[in-house]
């Protein structure tokens, strides 16, 4: 039997000042009800993905946090420097809710069949607000999971699953055959090395240390570049000339480190070109930028001819792309896959108030490989 549903819940809140602060805290909110064909779910587990950082911490200066009370009524505040500022006008004085994934139980469901048909299931929801005790949502929006799924299992099935799948289909829908991923050794970035072992996809793997390139090998993964090797330039030429990748997915964002990859690729064309052009390749070279894991400016060398693209990339627009049936027949992969090819491992588990400790703050601010928090709502 379900525990009652309370009137009110626990939710956190990320807040921009006027003055140019940065305030965390755990609000205490009306526990919302499903309208018609909604369900309510009471969360048990909700991912700090790096898409989850822009708006919980809003480029503060978390280095210089500080924080107040203890539990529920600790307050973190941190500064945010004016050229941030600028950009967060808009959210000034809002208090907003965090959170863009997690999973749980449906506790409650509106009138409608697929509403009903939800009660007591256990599902995983890409919502906004997870990080929170309880969410509604449309009952089409619910990922169901199969029996015997736990919250922490179907918690991370959304963002990084369908972002990895996202990518094979951008790289297939452009006309590429093959594909470069930067910051390779994450959670997502594993996940993209075993699906593109299971499709049979080339992969270029770029990764920052040794450590990173062992555990990928050990993974599978057959072309695993160290960014920091003195030979790095030429090793990743050789890559893409055995595996034609012409598309690149670059978490990176700021420095020469997606420059330099499109001057590798045109390298890797002008390798078996048949004769010279002072215009460059006619091979379409593409980078993808869809992190920020350097804020620094993106910086380019114009040695990568005049075929050449470089833009963002989000899931939200692509999946607007492929539509209904396509984000359907991706959420179905997931779902069948999810103890496999889309496992995530969390190295921390958080309650809410255990987010808001400065310790963690630090650490997932940081967005380590490998590390990665698990909020669980339902802790004290």
């Amino acid at each position: 039997m379900q525990p009652p549903i309370p009137a009110t819940m626990r939710q956190i809140r990320s807040l921009v000042t006027a003055d140019g602060q940065l305030q965390l805290s755990i609000a205490r909110v009306d526990t919302p009800e499903p309208a018609l064909h909604e369900v309510l779910v009471r969360i048990e587990a909700a991912p700090i993905n790096p898409s989850d950082l822009g708006l919980l911490l809003a480029a503060a200066n978390v280095d210089q946090a500080t924080s107040t009370g203890t539990g529920d009524d600790t307050v973190v505040t941190a500064p945010i420097s004016s050229a941030v500022m600028r950009g967060l006008a808009a959210r000034v004085g809002e208090s907003m809710p965090v959170g863009n994934e997690g999973a749980g139980v449906v506790v409650a469901a509106g009138e409608s069949p697929e509403a009903q048909a939800l009660l007591g299931r256990m599902v995983a929801i890409v919502s906004g607000a997870t990080y929170g005790e309880y969410r509604t949502v449309p009952a089409m929006m619910c990922m169901e999971l199969p029996d015997g799924t736990t919250a922490a299992q179907g918690a991370s099935c959304f963002v990084n699953p369908l972002t990895a799948l996202g990518m094979v289909e951008t790289m297939r829908m452009e006309g590429h055959t093959a594909l470069v991923h930067t910051a390779a050794a994450s959670n997502l970035g594993q996940m993209l090395n075993r699906i593109c072992i299971a499709d049979g996809v080339p992969l270029v793997n770029i990764v920052r240390r040794p450590e990173q390139a062992a555990l990928l090998r050990e993974q599978g993964a057959i072309h695993v570049l160290d960014s920091s090797a003195p030979d790095f330039v030429d090793n990743l030429t050789n890559a893409l000339i055995a595996t034609a990748a012409t598309i690149a997915f670059d978490a990176i964002g700021g420095g020469t480190l997606a420059g330099r990859i499109l001057s590798c690729m045109e390298a890797a064309a002008n390798a078996s070109a048949a004769e010279y052009s002072r215009y460059g390749s006619t091979v379409h070279k593409q980078v993808y930028i869809y992190g920020g894991l350097d804020r620094s400016p993106t910086e380019l060398s114009r040695n990568f001819g005049m075929a050449w693209g470089i833009g963002g990339w989000l899931l939200t627009p692509f999946l607007g792309k492929i539509g209904l049936d396509g984000m359907q027949r991706l959420r179905a992969r997931v779902v069948a896959e999810l103890t496999t090819t889309f496992a995530s491992h969390y190295t921390d588990e958080v309650s809410l108030a255990g987010a808001l400790h400065l310790d963690a703050i630090t650490a997932y601010a940081r967005q380590a490989t490998g590390q990665k928090f698990l909020i669980r709502p339902a802790q004290g």
